[in-house]
């Protein structure tokens, strides 16, 4: 069986269509690139000021001073650039953005979203999600369904939001998901899975779409 995270991340690169910029999280997002077609021109944005991200380098090939915002070693393609942090979210704000796909604690129903705080922890806060919720054109949630036993898709987050009604699509290793005005819409669903097992683990009652099919991966 493949690796839940492996799944969810295969899937969201289809979503990429040729000729985007496109902007990934901290975590599982970042695992998108490697799969990627390679028939698809997709460009890679890092907030911490670099354009044209390559796949995770080979093991004992890391270059350390070469890393996306999460700190992790990156490669970089042929005519890759790097500029300072204004430059970077300056692409972010100014809506140059094609897609960001991020990692999520909680999504609702209407597409409001936080990802920034783990109650009792100390976590560096919300950085540059917040912009990116707001600056891209589309908004893709990558994310385990569960957190053990805590759901994380609800009818309302429980906890503070980074951005409110911004996500357009979510990903897990259950099913795809379009936030629309009626609600959830699945659209897909993984092999194995049944409806009845998917609405068990999400908050929120599902729409079924008419086209509902088995994930592409």
């Amino acid at each position: 069986m493949m690796n839940p995270k492996e799944l969810i991340a295969r899937r969201v690169a289809k979503e990429l269509n040729d000729g985007d910029v496109v902007n990934l999280g901290i975590g599982l997002p970042t695992m998108v690139a490697n799969y990627v077609p390679k028939d698809k021109d997709i460009t890679f944005q890092s907030e911490n000021g670099m354009l044209g991200l390559g796949p995770a380098p080979v093991q004992g090939q890391e270059d350390f001073d070469l890393t996306n915002a999460g700190g992790s070693p990156v490669t970089m393609t042929n005519g890759g650039v790097f500029f300072d942090s204004a430059t970077s979210f300056g692409i972010i704000r100014g809506g140059h953005v094609d897609a960001t796909v991020l990692g999520s604690l909680q999504v609702d129903e209407e597409g409001s979203i936080a990802n920034w705080i783990i109650p009792g922890k100390m976590v560096p806060g919300m950085g540059g999600a917040m912009d990116l919720l707001v600056g891209a054109k589309k908004v893709i949630v990558a994310m385990q369904h569960t957190s053990g036993d805590a759901l994380k898709i609800l009818k309302k987050c429980t906890l503070p939001l980074t951005a409110f009604k911004e996500v357009n699509l979510i990903v897990t290793e259950y099913g795809v998901m379009e936030v629309t005005p009626q609600g959830l819409l699945l659209k897909e669903i993984a092999e194995g899975i049944t409806v009845e097992d998917i609405q068990k683990i999400t908050e929120p009652t599902l729409i079924i779409s008419e086209d509902l099919k088995i994930m592409e991966i």
